[in-house]
Parts: structure tokens; sequence; C-alpha cells
């Protein structure tokens, strides 16, 4: 009896240990699944939110200005750290400012060490043999020319656009985010390599710009020694082809380092030529000409008493120009660039002056949306005081960038036709519009070309070439009042060969020794280089139709 009773009470007791484990595993298996799985995931993956591979941007050509490469990331699990002391000892020496994060961070499943590691850490880190720290590769940016960092801009830590192209087309380069579930190697516990894809992304795509590296580059250079032997604060060049309307070289001085790592001096990474605007003086006059050519107010031969003085008044309003000329053809005031003359062309437009300074795009952006592109202004009559006319008549009250002002150039390259200038090749280009007849623009295409030959603009000439433009000196505001001692410098012209053309403008703002420089001696002859080096680029030979 007793043994039947103590084989009963056995079976139950295995009886209730059996439902105990059972019902132990029901919590486990089933009832608490999603809870211990996740503990297991925590324990030996880390699920990361990623981007795809960011698309590449590249040249005209197809030569890539940005591209991607993998960098190292460091980073630590807080929760499951095996060696505090030796890991707070290397930190402490290679990575101090992860040692206080790392404090704070004691409760967190996952802890950046560092990210875009120099091959100095990693070393280190590998001799060091730490338990404790992990490594991980990620994307990164490359870019293969300084010279187009201004316009390509960089991207972040986490390769997302800070500024310049990189921002503007972000989405288009990005694509869209993916969930990475990263787990060990089985051979490494450093190492987190096998992916398991939880969330499909979409790729990023490529960006193919107007810009000719090439000639970037070379640009870039030719401007950097302008400035230097100038003794200049800044410097911008712009090359244009009038016909599409693509900007083949844009480049400012001085520039940035988009590699460099470090705090970035944000006036030097913006492009110079977009994002500055100024009162470029009297490379204006030419669109006063083309707009009083173009009304019949005047004719190239009219003569127009220049009054054989440097200073006068018109309406009690004193001005100065540069050289004194007598009674000489309009033709000639726009060759010598005599204020007085274009004074007094100008007051018989008037208000219309204003009216084809816009029709010409001052005072509107131009249509690249550009981040920091400055619009500029044009005075509008409703707000001229006397003084306006004239001011306006050798370019001031007006403000411009100069792409703007190549833009304009355009219209005189392209016989009367506005083409809008563009910077990606793959988008459509605005359709190109009329804006004056042909037979205006050539009678102002002749004045520049005199302008070239034996007028202010003679350090421009090129040999074998049609070289026509227009010089402009002017002074900046400062402390509300124009300077004597803070001026810039620029040339607009147009080189030109059977069917080849190109608009250059050229820059330069504040040198050292301003009481002997004009646009005529600083601006003209680094549009001669300029120029010279995109005839070479392309090939344009004296003899070339």
């Amino acid at each position: 009896m007793n043994s039947k009773l103590r084989s009963t009470f056995l079976f139950l007791v295995f009886v209730g240990l059996y439902l105990v484990v059972i019902a132990n595993l029901f919590v486990i298996q089933i009832w608490q699944r999603d809870f211990f799985v996740n503990l297991g995931r925590k324990q030996y993956s880390v699920e990361l939110i990623s981007y795809p591979v960011r698309g590449q941007i590249l040249d005209r050509y197809g030569q890539p200005v940005a591209l991607n490469k993998e960098s190292i990331s460091a980073f630590i699990l807080p929760r499951q750290i095996q060696n505090r002391v030796a890991l707070v000892k290397f930190l402490n020496k290679y990575a101090p400012s992860a040692v206080g994060r790392l404090d704070r961070s004691a409760k967190k499943y996952f802890m950046y060490v560092g990210r875009r590691c120099s091959a100095d850490f990693y070393n280190c880190a590998q001799s060091a043999d730490l338990e404790d720290l992990k490594f991980m590769k990620e994307p990164s940016r490359f870019y293969p020319s300084d010279a187009m960092g201004q316009i390509i801009g960089i991207t972040d830590i986490d390769n997302i656009g800070l500024f310049g192209l990189e921002q503007q087309y972000n989405n288009y380069l990005s694509g869209q985010l993916s969930k990475v579930l990263l787990e060990k190697e089985a051979r490494s516990a450093k190492f987190y390599f096998k992916r398991e894809l939880q969330k499909s992304g979409l790729l990023g795509k490529d960006l193919r710009l107007t810009i000719d590296s090439d000639l970037q580059y070379l640009v870039t250079e030719a401007l950097s020694d302008s400035v230097t032997k100038l003794e200049a604060e800044l410097g911008a060049v712009i090359v244009l082809d009038p016909k599409s309307g693509d900007i083949l070289a844009m480049a400012g001085c001085p520039g940035f380092e988009p590699n460099a790592q470090g705090e970035l001096d944000m006036n030097r990474v913006k492009p110079i030529a977009l994002c500055d605007t100024y009162e470029l003086g009297s490379v204006m006059k030419i669109f006063v000409a083309l707009a009083a050519v173009s009304e019949g107010v005047v004719t190239a031969d009219e003569i127009i008493d220049c009054e054989n003085r440097e200073a006068t008044s018109i309406d009690g309003m004193h001005f100065t120009t540069v050289h004194a000329n007598g009674k000489i053809p309009f033709s000639e005031v726009i060759v010598y660039s005599n204020n007085i003359g274009m004074v007094k062309v100008a007051k018989r437009l008037n208000e219309k002056l204003y009216d084809h300074y816009r029709k010409l795009g001052f005072g509107i952006k131009t249509g690249l949306n550009f981040a920091g592109e400055q619009s500029g202004y044009v005075s509008h009559p409703k707000r001229w005081s006397k003084r306006s006319i004239i001011s306006l008549s050798f370019g001031y009250e007006i403000t411009a960038n100069l792409l703007q002002l190549a833009r304009a150039f355009g219209v005189i390259a392209n016989d009367g036709v506005l083409v809008q200038p563009r910077l990606i090749l793959d988008q459509p280009s605005c359709p190109p519009e009329r804006i004056y007849s042909s037979e205006p623009v050539r009678i102002i295409q002749n004045m520049l070309r005199d302008t070239v030959q034996h007028g202010t603009g003679v350090h421009a000439k090129i040999k074998g070439y049609d070289v026509i433009g227009k010089t402009g000196t002017a002074r900046l505001v400062v402390n509300g009042g124009y300077s004597h001692t803070n001026q810039i410098y620029t040339f607009a012209g147009i080189v030109q060969k059977g069917n080849y053309s190109r608009v250059i403008i050229t820059f330069i703002k504040n040198t050292k020794n301003y009481r002997t420089l004009y646009g005529a001696n600083t601006a003209a002859p680094l549009f001669e280089r300029v120029a010279e080096l995109a005839l070479i680029r392309d090939k344009v030979t004296c003899g070339t139709v």
C-alpha cells in the first residue's frame, strides 16, 4: 500500500514538474516569444537605418567630381562591456570626448565612438586588441578636386548634403533609406559584417553637371595666381557657353578643401559668382548703350559732348569721369568709358532704362535654385531720386551677381536672344527668348570690339581671335559711404572664332595697390588668360572655322 502511494506521489510530482516545464516553455516560446527574440537580437545584433549608395556627381564628360568611399566607424555596446577599465584607458588616450558620452550612455545598446576614423586611430585600436571596441564600414564622400568645392559642397557625418549641390539635390543623390540588421561575424567579435535587409530603399542617382572639371581646375589656378599677385581679398570667374547656357566653369578664390575635416570658414564655401552681388560700375554701360540704340534715342556715330573735363554737374548733380574727352561719337563714349557722355544719353531713356535692365534679367534670379543665390536689385523709378538716372547710367543703384552679368552678356553673344544658364546637364533647358533684334546688338558688338582693340579693354586682346568686352571699376560702400580704398574690378567679354563662342566674366575685389589699378589692368588680363585656357582646352586654333 505504502509502495503504491509512494509511486502515485512520485508520478504526480513528475507530472507537476513536467507541467511546470511545459508551462515555462509555453511562456518562453509562445507567450513571451517576442520579448526573448528581441532580447537575443539586442545582445548579438544591431538595427541601423542606412541610405543606399549615394549617387556620384559627374562633370559634363562623365568624370567623377564627387564619388563614394568606405570609411571606418568605431562603436561600442554599453550594456555588453566586458573590460571597462581597458576600454576607458584607451578612450582617454585616443578619443577622450567619448568617455563622457560612455558614462551618459550606460543604459543604451549602441554608441558611436567615432565616425570616419583616421587610419592612425584604427591601427592603434587594432594593436590594443580591445574586445569591447567594434568597427564597421560606412559610406562617405571623396572629392577629387578642391576647385569644385564651392559648387558641389560637402556631406555631413551621415553622408547627407550640407550645402552646394550635395544639399540642393540630396534626395535625388541619396535615394530612400533602408533598415539593416547587423550581426557579428562568426570569426570576429569586432566587425559586424552580416547584414539582413529589413526595409529596401531606392538607389541614389548620378548627377551630371555642365561643368568641365579640367577647365574648372585650370581657371581656378589662373584666378588664384591673379588674386595672389594683386594681393586681392577675393576673385571669381565664370565661363559660359552662350548658345546652350551651360556653365563650363565657375571658380572662386579663396576656396576650401572639401575633404578636410574640422571647422569650415563659411565665407569660403559659397560660390562668389552666385551668392555675392555688387554695384558693378562701368561694365553696365554697355546695357545702357544697348537700350539707347534699341530705343532709337542715339546712334553709334552721333556726336556727344563730353565737355573735355573730368568733372561736371548735370541738373545740379556733381559727378566725375576718369579721362576727359571732348566731342566724340557715342561709340567712343563706350570705348573710353566716359561717364559724362553716358549720363547725357541715359537721360534720354529716363525710366525706360529700368525696363531694359529688368528685361536683361537684372534683379531676377538665374533659375539655378542654388541655396544662397542673391537676386540683386534694380532701383525702381518710383524710388528714384534726382541722382538715380546718373547713377544707373554707369552701374550704380543696381546690384547683380556675376552669373546675371554673364547671362546678360549672352544676349549680346547670341544677337539678341536670351538663354537661361544651367548647371545640370541632364535637365531640360528653358526655351530661348529673343528680347532684342539683331541690328542694335551688332552695333553694340562693334562698340565692344573697338573697346578691346583700342579702348579700356586692350589687355584682353588675343591675337587671331575675335574678342569683345567691357571693363568695370566700382567703389564699394563702407560704413554708409562709397570708399576710395575698397573697389571691385570686372571684365565682361566674349571670345569668338567661327561658330565658337564663350562668355567670360572675371572679377577681382579689394587689391592692395588700389590707387593705380582699374578693371583694365586687373580683370582684363585675367580674362585674356582664362580665354586662352578655354581655347586650348576646346582645341580652337586660329584656323578653326
